[in-house]
């Protein structure tokens, strides 16, 4: 039985990244209609939305870990273990065989990882109570502070990740390039929203905002601690996100396929160059993923799905060193293994351990490491 959480189910432990089976489609729509959303062309059913349990409810639920893959037209949400559990009930063996020992080292840092968990579970909830108790019934407010919010990610780790290169720490063209077009598809996002009418108030602007203004120092700060504990909690940012939007569509589909896509969404899921579209979905190959837009309901739906990829990049990202771009080829790897830099490393204490005591670089030149005088 399907379950589908209030705001914030994001993902806490071992996900199982099972890629979305989505329809290769191509097809131009020409919008005869223009572009009348600077008013919720849903505001008519704020008032039967307020009343429904899926949109009102500002219940506190415990984020779970999750698994997003797609069952034929259908998303699926499962769990897999409860986030207070201990550490070694995260073992699931698929035939009931008992968890491998552990060393010391290994259950402290499981214990390190579930301390992480914990504290983004803390901090998100949070959040979801104040966006609950805000928007429970401005559908299209909601998904413009969700945006504000969701992007600034990406920029805090795109600006770690410069600094380490610039103190010669580490260096890895994948996860700029991934996190940039993870960084333009939320722009995309907004610039949706903000069509529809999603940033018509001045307190939502104002609020959203300084929010993410808060988070991008917040996330910085993580990130350069614990890039694992950063990305976890930027999974589950994405994850409440996909729960928002599922339970939108499967309460106004009906409604939302009655009205005109905005022009933006139609540009940016069906015109022009769609590298950066492919780059984030770091789970499928590229141009597997073709989205029709035919009316607003369509919008949503891939705004849904963009999403589920996000939640899946950032499940990868939490293991160092896994994350690789969907356009990188054997011999783009063979490449870029002479642009890491020796002082591979997680964290700013790990870069600053490694380069206190790695080795001195060997400074000979190529002729006398060879033997030649």
């Amino acid at each position: 039985m399907e379950r589908i959480a209030t705001p914030f189910a994001p993902a806490i432990s071992a996900i199982s990244a099972a890629p979305y089976k989505s329809e290769i489609r191509q097809n131009s729509i020409a919008l005869s209609c223009q572009n009348p959303f600077r008013f919720n062309p849903l505001s008519s059913l704020y008032r039967s939305c307020s009343s429904n349990p899926l949109i009102s409810s500002t219940k506190s639920f415990q984020v779970r870990a999750t698994v997003l893959q797609d069952d034929e037209e259908k998303v699926v949400v499962e769990e897999t273990f409860q986030p207070k559990s201990f550490p070694d009930d995260q073992w699931n063996g698929s035939n009931g065989e008992k968890p491998p020992e552990k060393s010391s080292s290994n259950g402290f840092e499981q214990w390190v990882i579930k301390f992480e968990q914990s504290i983004n579970i803390f901090l998100t909830e949070t959040v979801i109570k104040i966006i609950d108790t805000l928007y429970y019934d401005r559908h299209y407010a909601r998904f413009f502070v969700l945006e504000t919010i969701a992007r600034v990610p990406y920029f805090a780790f795109m600006s770690v990740l410069h600094m380490y290169e610039s103190f010669g720490w580490w260096r890895q063209a994948d996860y700029l390039k991934v996190h940039f077009a993870e960084s333009w598809n939320e722009m995309h996002h907004l610039l949706i929203m903000e069509e529809l009418g999603g940033n018509a108030w001045w307190f939502d602007r104002f609020l959203a905002q300084h929010i993410a203004i808060f988070y991008y120092f917040m996330t910085v700060v993580m990130y350069t601690i614990s890039p694992r504990m950063a990305y976890h909690f930027s999974e589950c940012v994405e994850h409440h996100a996909f729960e928002t939007y599922d339970k939108f569509i499967k309460a106004h589909g009906d409604e939302l396929k009655n009205l005109p896509a905005p022009d933006v969404a139609v540009k940016y899921y069906m015109e022009g160059d769609l590298y950066l579209f492919d780059e984030f979905q770091t789970s499928r190959a590229p141009c597997s993923r073709r989205p029709k837009i035919e009316n607003l309901y369509d919008v949503f739906l891939n705004i849904r799905d963009d999403e589920a990829e996000h939640c899946k990049t950032m499940k990868a990202c939490q293991t160092h060193g896994n994350l690789r771009s969907p356009h990188s080829t054997p011999q783009d790897s063979d490449d870029e293994l002479g642009c890491i830099l020796p002082q591979d490393c997680e964290g700013i204490a790990d870069c600053i351990k490694k380069s206190v005591t790695a080795p001195p670089a060997d400074k000979s030149t190529p002729e006398e490491q060879i033997g030649i005088r």
